[in-house]
């Protein structure tokens, strides 16, 4: 996919630890009806999960039940993170902004009206797997003179860079108890930068949606 020097700038964000809350609302639920505690002590989610009787890692087919069980009736208790709200809203006047989360597909309207109801009116697009793949089409899509893709997990950044290297990619963790444990994707090689404060992430996205000369080299 090529990009097209008429079209406008596009922006692909990312929705939980980017946009909203994720992993504290979902640790206070685990927490107040489950038994379970949410101890982030490296980036191995899978043994972040523990019985709170035992000590016990949750065996990964509870851990996706949990998550099904926080997105069916949770999603409520999830807030904006700082900043978010007001750089969509800034980004929507020099760029198309989508969201791409991977949720299940049927939770994409749920999703968009989440959003709506915090101030992020935006299309959304579900995906489950790898996102460089779910990019490509999205660029197909909109055919945009240059794209921003912005996640929180390293390994999304790797499938972007592999898949849409033209892309310019920023990895931004907005969840402080999360932050400091995941791999950072631009240590790894797969992400042009990491900034994990939307103050700070707004004008260099600004910067390089407005400024073609400003894009980064794949």
């Amino acid at each position: 996919m090529t990009l097209n020097p008429e079209g406008r700038p596009l922006v692909i964000s990312d929705c939980d630890e980017v946009l909203l809350y994720m992993v504290e609302p979902f640790r206070q639920w685990l927490g107040e009806t489950q038994n379970v505690d949410l101890i982030m002590d490296g980036h191995d989610f899978a043994n972040a999960l523990r019985r709170k009787d035992s000590g016990e890692p949750v065996e990964k087919k509870e851990i996706w039940r949990l998550l099904n069980g926080f997105f069916d009736t949770e999603m409520p208790r999830q807030k904006a993170i700082p900043g978010a709200v007001e750089a969509m809203a800034a980004l929507m006047e020099h760029a198309d902004v989508v969201i791409l989360t991977n949720l299940l597909d049927k939770r994409r309207e749920t999703r968009a009206s989440q959003l709506r109801a915090v101030g992020i009116d935006a299309k959304v697009y579900t995906n489950q797997g790898p996102k460089g793949p779910a990019i490509a089409a999205i660029l197909e899509e909109y055919r945009p003179s240059n794209a921003i893709f912005i996640d929180d997990l390293a390994q999304h950044h790797g499938s972007a860079k592999e898949v849409v290297p033209h892309v310019t990619r920023l990895h931004l963790c907005g969840e402080p108890t999360l932050a400091p444990h995941i791999i950072c994707g631009e240590k790894a090689g797969h992400a042009h930068a990491r900034i994990d404060t939307w103050d700070e992430a707004l004008p260099w996205i600004l910067e390089r949606i407005t400024t073609p000369q400003a894009q980064e080299p794949a």
